[in-house]
């Protein structure tokens, strides 16, 4: 083998490498909308099962619920009661990222919107 040979061959393991790197590169941005994706069935999911559980027990318990669920939503406030849920299902209420999920725990900018009521 002489000197020629050699740096084709590093070039082209180079390129394939290179090539080896994008596929990686590709791979990871499809698993990340597919965790997105998951993220927001479990959510809808989870979301479903309330509902179908409150409409079995509302169907049973009818007044006290609706009584309770009226004094609650008096208390807090409806819209503030949702941007909880929101935040406490992993996504951002702040104004600089809302509705975008938070990845790397609390979000001061959320807690501190939370905590002004």
């Amino acid at each position: 083998m002489d000197k020629k040979e050699i740096f084709s061959q590093i070039i082209e393991m180079e390129e394939k490498i290179s090539f080896l790197y994008q596929e990686i590169g590709n791979l990871k941005v499809k698993i990340v909308a597919l965790l997105e994706e998951n993220h927001h069935m479990q959510i809808e999911n989870s979301q479903l099962r309330q509902r179908y559980e409150e409409e079995n027990i509302g169907k049973n318990n009818h007044n006290i619920n609706s009584e309770t669920l009226n004094e609650e939503r008096k208390t807090i406030g409806e819209g503030y009661d949702n941007l909880a849920r929101l935040y406490h299902e992993g996504f951002h209420v702040c104004n600089l990222h809302y509705g975008s999920l938070r990845t790397e725990g609390d979000c001061l900018f959320c807690l501190s919107f939370l905590n002004k009521s």
